[in-house]
């Protein structure tokens, strides 16, 4: 194990939050409905701190003496996020952006194993702190649900 192995994970948390970022903000454009206001602005909330989140996780790859994916190409070949095809609505919104943030905490968990083996408290830090961002999240998604 080294800092490239935890530089590698690190990509692949990059490459899931883009995956979840655009998805988020496409359907923080595309949202409609009786909840349309609260559902674009939740949206936003969400999308603005997973693209200040995506700044810090390359810049952590950087640090690592290591490169962040540098196209989109090569940085969709990390994400076991999946894009979405078609504009859901609002209610499939919310479900497959709950159970994306559920699943992305997967990808932060495989990355502090790694980082905790190369004893990178920092790397460890950062994504604990991320782990609680979405699972905070999907609970906000979640309680938005149409009753």
């Amino acid at each position: 194990m080294s800092k490239q192995d935890v530089a590698k994970e690190l990509n692949k948390v990059l490459a899931d939050t883009f995956v979840l970022y655009f998805k988020t903000h496409s359907f923080h454009w595309n949202v409609t409905g009786a909840r349309f206001h609260s559902l674009h602005v939740l949206f936003e909330e969400q999308y603005t701190n997973m693209w200040e989140s995506m700044d810090v996780l390359a810049e952590r790859i950087r640090a690592l003496g290591e490169f962040a994916a540098d196209n989109p190409n090569d940085l969709m070949k990390n994400a076991s996020l999946s894009h979405v095809g078609q504009t859901p609505d609002s209610e499939e919104m919310i479900e497959m952006l709950a159970n994306d943030n559920r699943e992305i905490v997967k990808t932060l968990k495989n990355g502090i194993d790694v980082a905790s083996k190369n004893d990178d408290d920092a790397t460890e830090d950062m994504l604990i702190e991320r782990i609680q961002i979405h699972e905070q999240f999907a609970w906000m998604l979640e309680s938005s649900k149409a009753a």
